[in-house]
């Protein structure tokens, strides 16, 4: 199984930046090993189960909880049984099709 999930987190309470905040999730990403891909609105990850997923984003919240007091999220996740590289294998197929045009 493969959850592809697309998510972004940070405080509203913490002024107009909030890049300091955002850096401690992908610090935490970092130390524990979790694959993703940062981007402008988001990030993106994979696990093997939703449980795995949903543990992910409450670590990402446990890094903003002691000194945030409100915390916006948004979560998308693809859940698909039998697949897993999926992050990889969706942009591989794009440039494929990209280098055919």
């Amino acid at each position: 199984m493969s959850a592809l999930v697309e998510f972004a987190m940070f405080p509203t309470d913490k002024g107009e930046s909030v890049s300091a905040y955002v850096s401690r999730i992908m610090k935490v990403f970092d130390e524990k090993g979790i694959a993703y891909q940062l981007t402008p609105m988001g990030t993106i990850f994979e696990c093997e189960s939703v449980e795995e997923a949903t543990g992910v984003i409450a670590l990402a919240y446990s890094v903003l909880e002691p000194d945030c007091n409100r915390v916006y999220t948004t979560i998308k996740m693809d859940i698909r049984k039998g697949r897993s590289g999926r992050m990889k294998q969706k942009l591989a197929s794009i440039q494929k099709h990209l280098s055919q045009s």
